[in-house]
């Protein structure tokens, strides 16, 4: 049980991290300097692409990063490799003769997921260190882009629960609902489904609630479909890669959250939802009587956004949010 440090429940909550490791330690740092009483990572919590650093025969390594390539020294490789690292990639010591076979799948694949778990191993440990006799666990949830063995990585640990699918007890009688999984997108991402499929998740979710609704929240990482929170450039899915859309020189703008989280926020009237998925659309709506929230992600630049939320301790739902960023 949660012991509540103010008088009301404060949550922290982030998301998009995508693999950066000094955004993860700035959202442990956020749990501690925000006095929060609980903290929620949002999906997508895995990287997205390896970096292979290819040594040279003259002692000086080659790697290909952020559409520059970059010919590193041997005393700068530390530093690089950190760089690598804190923008959510992960870096990868090779050579030519090795990455020609492990660049390829199937040995791509299996190396990703080693590198994958690994950091979130090293992510369990750092948790372990920050918050041993101070807090327990922190609730995260896997996104679209996060690879089905994703789960089975957490499922041993006791600092971060892993709670997508699963109904939470929060403290002063609130529950969370949690869903990673997302609507069909041109990336064709490892975790996306129909909207028919996403209604029938929620429902069973919602079906586990015995709170009022004026005390449940929604954490679903997928935003309500054309809410303000879920516009991003429309995409062209029949390129591989997906290429963007223009019109009259400007990306044609469009609403990529689901129609299944819209409609279950309408019916059901959370007193919360927490969101994240497209990273620019930081903001918040007002759906019915539902706060919803998307603190946006600049992962990338190894910036946290999150976003402090003061919840009534009995029957006034959401006192205050504040978004935070740095």
């Amino acid at each position: 049980m949660v012991n509540l440090k103010h008088k009301f429940l404060r949550i922290f909550f982030a998301t998009d991290v995508h693999g950066s490791t000094i955004v993860f330690k700035k959202f442990l740092n956020a749990g501690i300097t925000y006095a929060a009483d609980v903290l929620v990572l949002g999906g997508d919590v895995t990287g997205k692409l390896i970096v292979p650093i290819v040594k040279g025969e003259s002692g000086v390594y080659n790697a290909d990063f952020m559409e520059q390539n970059w010919m590193v020294k041997s005393e700068e490789l530390d530093t690089f490799r950190l760089r690598v690292e804190n923008s959510g990639s992960y870096p990868y010591i090779t050579t030519k003769q090795e990455w020609d076979v492990k660049g390829r799948p199937p040995e791509y694949d299996k190396l990703y997921e080693q590198l994958a778990e690994g950091r979130i191993r090293e992510w369990i440990l750092l948790a372990e260190a920050k918050f041993k006799g101070n807090v327990g666990s922190i609730y995260l949830t896997g996104g679209n882009d996060d690879p089905a063995w994703f789960k089975s990585i957490l499922s041993k640990n006791e600092w971060i629960r892993d709670i997508d699918e699963e109904l939470v007890e929060l403290p002063a009688d609130y529950q969370m609902v949690s869903m990673g999984y997302g609507n069909r997108t041109p990336w064709k991402t490892p975790r996306e489904m129909d909207e028919n499929q996403l209604t029938a998740k929620i429902n069973d979710m919602v079906a586990k609630c015995s709170a009022p609704m004026d005390k449940c929240i929604f954490n679903f990482h997928i935003p309500p479909y054309n809410s303000g929170l879920d516009t991003c450039p429309k995409v062209d899915g029949s390129f591989n890669p997906p290429k963007y859309v223009f019109e009259s020189g400007q990306p044609v703008m469009i609403g990529a959250g689901s129609t299944a989280v819209r409609k279950a926020i309408e019916e059901y009237q959370p007193v919360l939802g927490l969101h994240g998925h497209v990273h620019e659309q930081r903001g918040a709506v007002k759906i019915g009587k539902t706060l919803c929230i998307n603190p946006g992600s600049e992962y990338g630049e190894g910036v946290l956004r999150g976003v402090i939320l003061n919840l009534d301790l009995k029957e006034k739902g959401v006192l205050s949010h504040q978004f935070t960023g740095g």
